[in-house]
């Protein structure tokens, strides 16, 4: 895993501009350093060596005409390397990548088969080609200049440039979402590649297209062909996952997915990070799956000491709001793995491929004509307000409820005067997905997988990992299993009336884990935020007091933040107090 940045189009001859924006990323890559220069272009690179860790996999690297910045893993580059033409100078999938745009263009982006994001500049057609891959695992973002265009892995590393205005509409997506939805940045300049599109730069014209979308079309409706298919698949694709040339872990939280992967690898190391809230850990069972598959497995335990850093961390981890409580135990967790390893697995995309989040039975719950009259007359910030409010909607509006932060009387009452007017419908970013033309489940499943997943699951991994020199990679993610999960038939992802999710999943694994392990309570990676907050009385307060006074909220009189509630505008005012930029 790296860090990418470059400056096209109209460079500053002074390279100490791109020399800033690199050394922004060293966390990325604190193995390797290096820029590369052209009157029309500066790249820069960090490298973590994970496959061919000698100097032959320096980057930026040149084939031809073209100067290649990459950051991410081909699994499957030695297959693609057979149809090159050598000789080769490395055993990098660098430069097969490179090789491959050389000939190709980025039509070669529909073989490759991994995590990436990359950017190539070609020197006689004076254009950058850039793709980021099908699932958004890793992160691009862009910046437009006069006359050319810059890119980073991290919005951080645009802040050379110059530190530009927040932009007002996305920090009120973070109190729908508690995330930037994409294409947005928390800054006005700043943007970001969805997932599955390629950006071709040439001219100081910008034109981004979108190369993969799976197909929804129901076509898989026997269960034991699902099963069979699925095994296929996983036996083919977590080992896959490991390849490298550095020590490989799993992240392992004693849930479907990462028992999952750890049942496909042989004894492999596990970490996992228990809470001081024993209710709420997830450490037992791990343990139970690592005694079971005997693995090499190490735990930590999360203490309340750990919100004050957190909280100061956010910001610097994240560059924009992010309100997720579990980037903490991910940046705990990965802090434990990199001690033994460079590389983990992770189980992120089981829940979205495999309908396995509780919305997906709970949107089905009607309340009548009772919740309607509750709704209408409870406060929204008490338990019985937002019960009531959840379920007296209906449709986009019913599924956003349980995806939103806020509920949208909550949102109505707590939106400050500078947020008021800087969009209309907080919805944008769900509404552009969702597709009336799909079955409800399907509709979930689609919804999850262009939003929640790539916005705020995989930058949440990405961030928290990246900051300790960790590459992580979701097997689950696998193009070809996304695929396979969304041509299942909605029967065969979830028993609504059971409010069962993953049915292939536990078909496939019930004789392979130990007894009624998959029937354990589903637990969260998020903290216990509210127990943690009475041992710090009026962090909180002063939080809304200063978010009071940006006019980016309304002081509530009477509130019963929930946890993540209360962690997202914790996180918004430690961003708020250091950005620098409202």
């Amino acid at each position: 895993m790296c860090g990418i940045v470059g400056i096209v189009g109209c460079p500053p001859q002074d390279t100490r501009v791109i020399d800033a924006m690199t050394a922004t990323l060293s966390h990325r890559g604190p193995d390797d350093r290096g820029i590369w220069t052209s009157p029309e272009a500066h790249l820069g690179h960090t490298r973590l060596s994970i496959l061919d860790l000698s100097a032959a996999g320096h980057q930026p690297m040149e084939y031809g005409d073209l100067a290649l910045t990459y950051n991410g893993e081909i699994y499957n580059y030695r297959e693609l390397r057979k149809s090159l033409d050598g000789p080769f100078h490395s055993d990098s999938d660098t430069e097969v990548l490179l090789r491959l745009l050389a000939r190709d263009g980025l039509d070669c982006v529909h073989r490759l088969r991994g995590m990436y994001s990359f950017a190539a500049w070609d020197r006689k057609r004076r254009r950058l080609l850039v793709a980021r891959d099908r699932l958004g695992i890793k992160p691009f973002y862009y910046r437009e200049l006069d006359g050319g265009l810059a890119f980073a892995s991290e919005a951080k590393a645009l802040f050379p440039l110059g530190r530009p205005q927040a932009d007002l509409s996305a920090l009120r997506d973070v109190l729908t979402y508690g995330y930037v939805p994409t294409p947005k940045s928390a800054w006005k300049s700043i943007r970001k590649l969805p997932a599955g599109h390629t950006l071709v730069w040439e001219d100081n014209r910008l034109q981004i297209d979108r190369y993969w979308c799976p197909d929804p079309t129901n076509r898989i409706t026997d269960l034991s062909e699902a099963c069979e298919r699925l095994h296929e698949l996983l036996a083919e694709i977590v080992p896959m996952h490991t390849l490298s040339d550095v020590p490989v872990g799993v992240f392992l939280s004693g849930g479907i997915d990462s028992t999952v992967i750890t049942s496909f690898l042989h004894r492999p190391r596990t970490f996992t990070i228990g809470q001081d809230v024993s209710r709420r850990s997830e450490a037992p069972a791990a343990r139970r799956v690592a005694s079971h598959f005997e693995t090499i497995h190490r735990e930590e335990n999360a203490t309340r000491i750990d919100l004050e850093r957190a909280l100061d961390a956010m910001p610097i981890i994240f560059d924009e709001p992010y309100g997720d409580s579990a980037a903490w135990a991910v940046w705990l967790v990965s802090r434990l793995a990199r001690s033994e390893v460079t590389v983990a697995l992770s189980g992120e995309g089981g829940d979205e491929l495999f309908c396995g989040y509780q919305w997906y039975s709970r949107f089905f719950e009607r309340g009548g004509a009772m919740a309607r009259s509750l709704a209408a007359v409870a406060p929204p910030f008490t338990d019985l307000g937002r019960s009531a409010h959840r379920k007296s909607a209906s449709g986009i509006s019913k599924y956003a409820s349980f995806l939103t932060v806020f509920t949208e009387q909550q949102r109505r009452s707590l939106i400050g005067p500078r947020l008021e007017n800087v969009h209309e419908d907080d919805l944008w970013h769900i509404r552009s997905h969702w597709r009336e033309d799909l079955d409800p489940i399907r509709r979930m499943q689609w919804v999850d997988l262009h939003t929640y997943l790539p916005d705020a699951m995989l930058t949440k991994v990405d961030r928290a990992s990246m900051a300790h020199s960790l590459e992580v990679r979701p097997p689950l993610l696998d193009h070809r299993l996304v695929e396979f999960a969304v041509a299942l038939h909605s029967d065969l992802q979830r028993n609504i009336e059971g409010d069962k999710g993953k049915l292939v999943i536990r078909e496939l694994m019930k004789d392979r884990v130990p007894p009624g392990h998959f029937d354990l309570p589903k637990r969260g990676f998020n903290l216990p935020i509210r127990q943690w907050l009475r041992r710090h009385p009026g962090l909180l307060d002063s939080a809304l007091d200063r978010l009071a006074d940006f006019g980016l909220i309304r002081r509530p009189r009477m509130a019963n933040f929930k946890g993540e509630q209360a962690w997202a505008l914790l996180v918004l005012d430690r961003w708020a107090t250091t950005s620098g930029t409202l």
